[in-house]
C-alpha cells in the first residue's frame, strides 16, 4: 500500500490531529462532531491526505484548529495558553484516526461516511486507549465492513421501485451503463458524482437528488 507521506513524518501527524482535536474541544468547548465536519469541509483533511509538509508536521495542533475555524467558519479564534495536559479521549481518537488513516490511505471522508464517525472513535476509548494500535486498526476495518455490507444501496433500491432495470435506467438518463453500475455495485461512491449526473437519474427515477445521495 501507498502512503502519502513518509511514516518519519507519522507521530507528528497523530500528534497534531490529536491536539487539534482536543484543543476544539476542551479549549474552544466546540462539538467534536461538528468541529470535525468543519474539518472536512476546511480543506485541513485533504491537504493532510496528501502529504502536505506544512499540515502534517509544520503546523502545531492548536494551528490546525485555527485553521479550520478560519476555513470553514465566521469564528475568529484566538487561542491563549493551551496546553495539552496527558491523553483525552479527544486526544486519543485524533491520534488514533491519523494513524488508521496513513495506514489504510483512506480519506477522512471515507471514515467519517462509513461507520466510523469520530463519536464511535471516542466511545472506542474506554477499551482500546491501552492497546496496540493494531487492535484500533483491526476493530475500524471490522466496523467499515460491516457498514459497507449492510448499507443498503439506495440508487438500487429506487430503481427497482420504479421498475427500470440498469440498461433501460442508462438509455433514458443518458448516465452510462458502466457508472450505473459501479455506483450501485459501491465501486464510485454517487455522493461525488457531478451534479448533472444524479440530476439526470433523480429525474428519471422521479425522486429528488438528496434522496439518491
Amino acid at each position: 500500500m501507498i502512503h502519502a507521506y513518509n511514516h518519519y513524518y507519522l507521530e507528528d501527524a497523530m500528534n497534531n490531529v490529536g491536539s487539534m482535536l482536543d484543543c476544539a474541544v476542551n479549549a474552544v468547548h466546540c462539538d467534536i462532531y461538528v468541529f470535525f465536519e468543519m474539518f472536512l469541509s476546511s480543506g485541513v483533511a485533504s491537504q493532510i491526505e496528501i502529504g502536505n509538509p506544512r499540515f502534517v508536521s509544520g503546523l502545531s495542533g492548536v494551528e490546525l484548529c485555527q485553521k479550520v475555524f478560519e476555513k470553514s467558519s465566521d469564528i475568529d479564534i484566538k487561542i491563549i495558553d493551551y496546553q495539552l495536559f496527558g491523553r483525552s479521549k479527544e486526544f486519543w481518537a485524533g491520534w488514533s484516526l491519523a494513524y488508521y488513516q496513513w495506514f489504510r490511505a483512506k480519506s477522512f471522508l471515507y471514515i467519517q461516511r462509513n461507520g466510523l464517525d469520530i463519536n464511535r472513535i471516542v466511545e472506542m476509548y474506554p477499551t482500546l486507549h491501552e492497546a496496540d494500535l493494531s487492535k484500533f486498526v483491526e476493530t475500524a476495518d471490522s466496523i467499515i465492513e460491516s457498514y459497507l455490507v449492510e448499507r443498503p444501496n439506495v440508487l438500487k433500491t429506487i430503481r427497482k421501485q420504479a421498475k427500470l432495470t440498469q440498461q433501460r435506467l442508462a438509455e433514458i438518463s443518458g448516465v452510462t451503463l458502466r457508472m450505473i453500475q459501479a455506483y450501485e455495485q459501491g465501486d464510485q461512491d454517487i455522493r461525488k458524482a457531478e451534479a448533472q449526473t444524479v440530476f439526470a437519474l433523480s429525474k428519471v427515477l422521479g425522486c429528488s437528488p438528496e434522496m439518491i445521495i
